[in-house]
């Protein structure tokens, strides 16, 4: 049963990733806990995100501006340890409450519509890149603060769904790298993992074959709703 849900929500994530162009982790990071404990979800989730982002970045890749996030990327790498070694060392308890302010803020910030002021200063790279990096270790939600930036840089579509592809392919590499250092990429992740690659593919195929007739925007607005409800649960 564990192994059967734990799929379905890696296809709901892949889904969602592929049609709105985010919400692969938040989504089956705010699910996943709950099936299999967070410190298997974390380690999870980042081998279900090499599979899922290899193929958007393929697709999204002539848009792709390796210039516009090497410093992003290069913090992340710098920060990811740092939330590998939180997660370890934190009560389970609070690293669900903080897991569940990050969704449900990056979620209402969403929702809402703000639109923080323009960034200039390369300053912002970085730390957005640092906090991306120690939220991917953690949680593997290294998203919200670089959705936040991009936003911000206010980079046309195509440019940020490819560039975001970019950036979250090298975290996710980074992640796994050092969860496999840390020995948290255990047997039982790889036996979760196996049966729900047919899963994540059906969910790619679905997003990408539905992205031309469904509304994003409509979809992307219930997914917001959904991960605000699902974040203060994890909160409360």
């Amino acid at each position: 049963m564990e192994t059967w849900l734990a799929a379905s929500v890696l296809f709901l994530a892949a889904f969602t990733q592929s049609l709105s162009g985010f919400g692969l982790a938040l989504v089956s990071m705010a699910l996943l806990p709950a099936i299999v404990g967070i410190r298997m979800a974390t380690p999870l989730v980042a081998l279900a995100a090499i599979v899922i982002e290899l193929v958007l970045i393929l697709r999204f890749r002539q848009a792709l501006d390796l210039r516009l996030i090497w410093k992003v990327v290069l913090a992340s790498v710098i920060g990811t340890p740092f939330g590998v070694l939180f997660l370890r060392g934190v009560d389970e308890r609070v690293a669900l409450a903080v897991l569940g302010i990050v969704i449900a803020g990056y979620a209402l910030y969403a929702l809402f519509g703000l639109h923080l002021p323009e960034l200039k200063n390369q300053l912002w790279a970085w730390l957005a890149g640092f906090a991306g990096g120690a939220l991917g270790g953690a949680y593997n939600t290294s998203g919200p603060p670089v959705i936040i930036y991009a936003d911000c840089r206010r980079w046309p579509r195509e440019t940020f769904k490819s560039n975001l592809q970019g950036y979250f392919i090298i975290n996710s590499l980074t992640v796994l790298a050092v969860h496999l250092a840390g020995g948290t990429l255990t047997g039982q992740v790889w036996a979760l993992f196996w049966p729900a690659l047919p899963a994540i593919a059906l969910g790619l195929a679905a997003g990408l074959s539905l992205d031309r007739h469904l509304n994003p925007l409509a979809f992307r607005k219930v997914v917001l709703l959904l991960l605000v409800v699902m974040g203060l649960r994890l909160v409360f």
